[in-house]
């Protein structure tokens, strides 16, 4: 998104639109909608969940929730999509974090149901994997969930460390792993040989 403008379309003029475009009380069809790029906004989500506009921090939850409904990813680019616009924001990493898990069952019937920072709730499965990006030089583990249309909540670290209480070994791809099982798959998370 970099060198695109900043454009006249406010957060105001779109929570307005995305308001009336979700009324019916369900996730707004954003992948329907395909109206003219109008340009970047101003508003960033940082790593930790915080939404900014125009540099401050948006203090009202039910806004927050209200963009959240309206966010598209098409390729590496976030938007905020409603039917007569589209706008570019930033996004540090993903852009929901997984503030808390539910665990039912264990071992390969174990279901995990995560819920996010913008009050989305998502139970890992073969359509909403887990997947774990370790830092090439710490080695530093970053979880993420799939919750919905190439949007993903990082599972923060009070989370993580209560899933790698319940995690198991397992074999994938010929090798002993350690990982979570939910939804009847097996998310692979470290090498069990590292472990050792």
């Amino acid at each position: 998104m970099s060198g695109q403008q900043i454009v006249t379309p406010s957060a105001e003029s779109i929570a307005a639109t995305a308001k009336a475009a979700a009324k019916s009380g369900k996730l707004p069809p954003v992948h329907l909608w395909n109206p003219p790029f109008c340009g970047d906004l101003d508003m960033r989500i940082a790593r930790d969940g915080t939404w900014f506009y125009l540099g401050t921090p948006i203090g009202r939850p039910a806004l927050v929730r209200l963009f959240s409904t309206i966010l598209r990813r098409d390729g590496d680019d976030y938007f905020l999509v409603t039917p007569v616009e589209k706008v570019g924001i930033t996004v540090e990493d993903a852009p929901f974090v997984a503030v808390d898990f539910e665990a039912e069952g264990n071992g390969a019937g174990q279901s995990l149901t995560f819920s996010t920072n913008v009050g989305d709730t998502v139970t890992a499965g073969p359509d909403n994997p887990i997947r774990v990006i370790r830092d090439p030089e710490t080695g530093e583990p970053s979880p993420y969930v799939l919750v919905r249309a190439n949007l993903e909540a990082l599972i923060d670290r009070k989370s993580f460390y209560r899933l790698v209480d319940i995690g198991a070994h397992a074999e994938h791809a010929g090798e002993s792993w350690f990982g979570l099982w939910s939804g009847g798959r097996f998310f692979p998370v470290i090498p069990s040989a590292e472990l050792r």
